[in-house]
């Protein structure tokens, strides 16, 4: 090595640290993989505390005890996500038969649009049968892993609740336990990093609901002047679907355009389109600026391009996961550079 120049040999050794690092990331998110019953419920578990952390603070400085809190904490969650799911669910219940009666409408002006192709509905109506009748047990079992995959999702937001009960009790012993499993002399570093980490997902998350709120009010109200049907239940689904960056808001807003054109036409589904773009312009350079940046300190490239590992790596629920977690990443590197950078 000594016959190497020198900045070879410092090329060398990051290429190992990048290297090992890459390794050990590989591994632990194969290991996560692997038990992802066991890992999700905890993760979605920290993401509900750092929500609902100063919720809990709160309760307890008045007076409350830290069980009786954590437990009003958590029931208070249940009851307005409870009640979110509810109105959405509502709301497209109400006019699901006039959206699929619009995408019907539709799908017959193009056939007769493309009419000398020999494409009409009822050759589609035909093709469609015959393909169900090839593959209806395929599509019955995939019904049937449908329904397992629900009942595991099901258990694992209830083991989430629960440890969202436990983390939020014994939230004050936490500091203690780092130090006491930190090897040697390293608790400060240790302590810090983790102080850190959470505080970035804690920042993602409260800036996220913030944001969220504002969108879902300014879709709601501007969904009500235009009398669509269901506009809290839809903007209470801007609000559930804000959590997930950039897909989540384009799902809730076409969501709200398909209900609109289904019960008021065309023109009232242009104007419900202009009102998504523009709460989604206002949130992309004055929300997000003003809020995220004073919380989570991301380009929106970078952001980008963690929800699409994310989603690579476990679908939807790794686009939920993927942001906090990056954050908690770049505050412990934020944390590392601060101690390291003047020595």
């Amino acid at each position: 090595m000594q016959l190497l120049p020198e900045p070879v040999r410092r090329f060398a050794a990051w290429c190992a640290v990048l290297l090992l690092a890459s390794g050990v990331g590989y591994v632990g998110i194969r290991l996560c993989a692997e038990f992802r019953t066991a890992v999700t419920p905890v993760l979605l578990a920290l993401l509900g505390t750092a929500l609902l952390g100063p919720l809990h603070r709160r309760l307890v400085r008045v007076g409350v005890h830290r069980s009786l809190a954590a437990g009003l904490t958590c029931v208070a969650v249940v009851a307005v996500a409870g009640g979110a799911v509810y109105i959405v669910v509502a709301a497209l219940v109400d006019t699901g038969d006039q959206i699929v009666a619009s995408l019907k409408q539709a799908a017959k002006s193009l056939a007769q649009h493309f009419g000398a192709a020999g494409t009409s509905v009822g050759d589609l109506a035909g093709s469609a049968r015959d393909l169900l009748a090839k593959f209806g047990g395929t599509a019955a079992s995939n019904v049937i892993s449908g329904v397992s995959v629900v009942g595991e999702g099901i258990a694992m937001a209830v083991l989430a609740l629960l440890l969202v009960f436990f983390f939020l009790r014994d939230s004050d012993r936490v500091v203690s336990t780092i130090r006491a499993v930190a090897p040697g002399s390293s608790a400060d570093m240790v302590e810090a990093m983790a102080r850190r980490a959470f505080e970035g997902i804690e920042g993602f998350m409260r800036g996220t609901t913030v944001i969220a709120f504002i969108d879902a009010v300014c879709i709601t109200v501007g969904l009500l002047v235009l009398r669509v049907p269901g506009a809290v239940g839809l903007g209470a689904l801007v609000l559930v679907g804000a959590y997930i960056p950039y897909l989540g808001a384009f799902i809730s807003g076409a969501v709200a355009v398909l209900v609109a054109l289904a019960d008021r036409g065309f023109v009232i589904a242009l104007w419900a389109l202009g009102v998504v773009l523009a709460v989604q312009v206002l949130e992309g350079h004055v929300l997000q600026p003003m809020i995220q940046s004073r919380t989570v300190q991301m380009h929106p490239a970078v952001v980008m391009l963690t929800i699409t590992a994310g989603a690579s790596v476990a679908g939807i629920l790794g686009m939920l996961l993927a942001v906090p977690l990056t954050a908690a990443a770049f505050g412990v590197v934020h944390e590392l550079h601060a101690r390291y950078a003047t020595r």
